[in-house]
């Protein structure tokens, strides 16, 4: 059986669900899940866990991400997107000189909070966000704090009016959606985002990903293995730790270690000699002189 990350490019039309469905029709197997939700109508890097690979989902999921995109200034929308229906409609009188933009998208760097938008998967007492705005009730919204690591104009023009192409390198849970509209609101317009791509979800880049046409491609020539990357590749930014033969079994029956002193206190990689990722391990909750598996991949 397949196992693995595969870096799938979603195409824009597409839910991340419907892209499970096909793989797992495609692959004729089952156990495939996605790294995060896409907005149908945003396309880019999406990776797909495969096999003993949907054990470190979560990872990939928390991993930073980039995107590219462009703010429409002019019209704010129910979905804050150009999806919805328009709420709140200005003609842009103004423009900007790329430093002006500049410094405004400086002001959003940082660890800043959000409010989700009605039209998202968030949860607010057992229900998501977008089932009542479907039924038309107005709930509070949870403040999220997020982090902006990075926002630039993606563009070389000299002035800005209505539409601003933007790149950004975000932390898990940003809605770009609503950056658009927070930047929309210091230029002094209502805004929506017209356009998304994401560029990059961890270490994985819209460069190396695979289209579905691609994948039917090397199913018919039997080589679809070559697509898939092992899970060290997927984990490359976590802290690694090599062990011996003798650690190695044991971490493999699940065992509970003596922390070593360069054991930080975050999830590590573990590797045997062979250079093979067989666990991820972190400190004992309870017992901080003590390592305990997060995660053990079998052979």
């Amino acid at each position: 059986m397949l196992s693995g990350v595969l870096p799938l490019y979603k195409p824009k039309g597409m839910t991340s669900h419907d892209c499970i469905y096909r793989l797992r029709k495609l692959l004729k197997m089952k156990k495939i899940g996605h790294t995060g939700t896409l907005d149908p109508d945003v396309d880019g890097v999406l990776p797909i866990c495969l096999g003993q690979a949907t054990k470190i989902a979560q990872y990939i999921t928390a991993d930073s991400k980039t995107y590219r995109g462009i703010i429409s200034l002019g019209k704010t929308t129910t979905t804050e997107d150009a999806s919805g229906e328009s709420i709140e409609e200005k003609p842009v009188t103004d423009s900007w000189s790329r430093s002006e933009l500049e410094r405004v998208f400086k002001s959003f760097e940082g660890a800043i909070t959000q409010v989700p938008p009605m039209y998202s998967a968030v949860k607010v007492k057992g229900k998501k966000l977008y089932e009542y705005a479907r039924e038309g009730i107005i709930v509070e919204r949870p403040i999220r704090m997020i982090t902006i690591h990075r926002l630039s104009v993606d563009s070389e023009e000299k002035r800005f009016s209505t539409m601003i192409p933007f790149v950004v390198d975000c932390s898990k849970g940003t809605y770009v959606r609503t950056l658009a509209v927070d930047i929309g609101h210091k230029l002094g317009y209502p805004a929506h985002l017209s356009q998304l791509t994401r560029l990059r979800s961890g270490a994985f880049q819209l460069e190396e990903c695979v289209t579905f046409s691609d994948i039917e491609v090397a199913i018919e020539n039997g080589n679809v293995d070559q697509f898939i990357k092992p899970i060290n590749v997927a984990l490359s930014g976590m802290p690694k730790w090599i062990v011996d033969d003798e650690t190695a079994s044991r971490i493999q029956n699940g065992s509970v270690l003596v922390k070593p002193d360069d054991f930080k206190n975050e999830p590590h990689t573990v590797y045997n000699r062979q250079g093979e990722c067989i666990a991820i391990y972190k400190v004992h909750p309870q017992k901080p002189q003590y390592i305990k598996p997060e995660k053990v991949f079998s052979n």
